[in-house]
């Protein structure tokens, strides 16, 4: 399996522009709108998009078009995140020190306090800027309630009615501090239990400017907390409204940009060659002669699906764009491919150590498990730039070596020779090619196990570990289910484009 892939070649596109269309969206929640427009565009007018005809002539779009466009993509890029992402949350907005929008926002919000603080000094005092402030409140702390949450939504409507809080400012009856220490009391009902100790800080806010200054900050991280809270409370409810809504948004965006499923096209024409080619070689006789027209191999959509999503765990991201179906999930995998790639190398060097050095440490669950933490260690940087393979494999022969004689020698076993001790690290330095034997078996056994469990239709429990996968089955195992978790919701909202695009590539002359 990952010689094929390997082997994988194609008329590629061009680099320079399709490097940057192809950002993954998995971020799209942070990402501006600017960014999303910019994808659009770029895919949008880039003449060599793929070397091939499209499937339909390009046509001129509005800014207005654009800008719609990219709000689709944004929205459906926050659905995706939220379906896929267990961990996905909401942060505070917090902009950059010396950035122009904060100095302004700075500038404005001083403003607004320094008049509201004139308008509080006047004689009588000005109560203008203070009662939309409470309207404001008012509305957020409403915001903040469930439906059954009729008492609560009775006090805040009596307790802060505004025409009520305008008439007493009138006749000079208001008591602003009285207010203010209502709304405290309600948002320390309301709030979260992280929130406590902001709200009780609060109480020691004397000053009426500086405390309705403080009431909006926690306020603003209440909202946060809530939207939070809604998301979690959704979540399992929103997958299959997700997988429909991104159909659509997807369906709106193919619309307004015919070609978006030329990169897909193009890679499932690929999965369905190579897989082609593989049915081809194993069906030839064993003397070498041409097989007859009629044992001509057939393929299943499932299974040329299944093949093109293996080949996106062997991607070359810098030279070749990335399908455009699963350009929301670019950087997920990405991820999973640094992770496999850090699993063979930790795979092979596990299966040299144990099975050249010292075939009886493996047996030992102690001593295994801390080789295997050691060399995880030394490889926790591979996604880096800086990391060089060569040197790390160096340092792990050297460490490992020390490992294996300390382990041997606790056993009671023959000490570890010197010409042991430099085969060994010969064979783990020599994992550093990708052509070396050892790490091309690890890799194509890690290929077949994902592969045995995309056809096994997800079923539970996991197959079979293949052999030598042993010491790393734990890691192999969490990669598959989020490679799998991935894979079946892609599929579950892109499966209508694929059976079409398959439909004609499979039935071709």
């Amino acid at each position: 399996m990952s010689e094929n892939l390997d082997k994988s070649h194609i008329n590629e596109a061009e680099k320079s522009k399709s490097n940057e269309s192809e950002k993954s969206l998995g971020g799209a929640v942070e990402c501006s709108d600017e960014a999303l427009q910019k994808k659009i565009k770029s895919d949008a007018s880039n003449p060599q998009r793929v070397q091939r005809p499209h499937s339909s002539p390009p046509r001129f779009v509005t800014v207005e078009e654009l800008l719609e466009t990219a709000k689709g993509v944004t929205n459906m890029a926050l659905a995706h995140e939220i379906a896929v992402n267990r961990d996905f949350w909401i942060k505070p907005v917090e902009l950059p020190e010396d950035s122009l929008e904060k100095k302004v926002k700075e500038i404005v919000h001083k403003a607004f306090w320094d008049c509201l603080s004139c308008q509080l000094s006047e004689d009588p005092p000005t109560y203008d800027h203070a009662i939309k402030l409470v309207g404001e409140i008012k509305e957020t702390l409403l915001s903040f309630l469930l439906p059954g949450h009729t008492r609560l939504r009775n006090q805040i409507t009596e307790v802060l009615d505004l025409d009520l809080i305008k008439q007493e400012a009138e006749n000079g009856a208001l008591d602003i501090s009285k207010l203010a220490e209502f709304i405290i009391g309600m948002m320390g009902t309301l709030c979260a239990p992280v929130r406590d100790e902001e709200v009780e800080k609060l109480k020691d806010i004397k000053e009426i400017v500086p405390l309705f200054r403080a009431i909006f900050s926690v306020l603003d991280l209440m909202k946060v907390d809530m939207a939070n809270f809604a998301i979690t409370s959704i979540r399992p409810h929103l997958m299959q409204q997700s997988v429909e809504y991104e159909r659509k948004k997807f369906q709106e965006l193919l619309e307004k940009q015919p070609n978006s499923l030329d990169f897909v096209t193009q890679w499932l024409e690929e999965a369905s060659d190579e897989l082609m080619a593989q049915k081809y070689k194993h069906a030839l006789p064993a003397g070498g002669g041409a097989a007859g027209s009629g044992d001509a191999p057939m393929l299943s959509p499932v299974a040329v699906q299944n093949y093109a999503y293996l080949k996106l765990l062997k991607w070359d991201h810098l030279h070749r764009p990335f399908p455009e179906t699963v350009l929301m999930d670019h950087s997920r995998f990405q991820e999973l491919q640094l992770q496999l790639e850090q699993l063979t190398i930790l795979g092979a060097v596990l299966l040299v150590t144990f099975s050249v050095a010292a075939p009886g440490i493996s047996s030992q669950a102690n001593s295994a498990e801390k080789l295997k933490m050691i060399v995880k260690i030394l490889l926790t940087d591979m996604h880096l730039p800086s990391f060089h393979l060569e040197d790390a494999l160096t340092t792990i022969g050297e460490k490992v070596c020390l490992e294996v004689s300390s382990c041997l020698s606790l056993c009671g076993s023959s000490p570890f020779s010197t010409d042991k001790e430099t085969a060994l690290k010969g064979q783990i330095l020599a994992v550093a090619s990708p052509d070396d034997p050892i790490r091309r078996i690890m890799e194509s056994r890690i290929l077949t196990f994902l592969e045995t469990y995309l056809a096994s239709s997800h079923q539970k429990p996991l197959p079979s570990v293949p052999g030598g996968l042993g010491p790393v089955q734990k890691e192999l195992e969490e990669i598959a289910v989020k490679f799998i978790r991935l894979v079946n919701y892609n599929k579950m909202v892109f499966c209508p484009y694929y059976d079409v695009i398959l439909s004609k590539i499979l039935h071709r002359s």
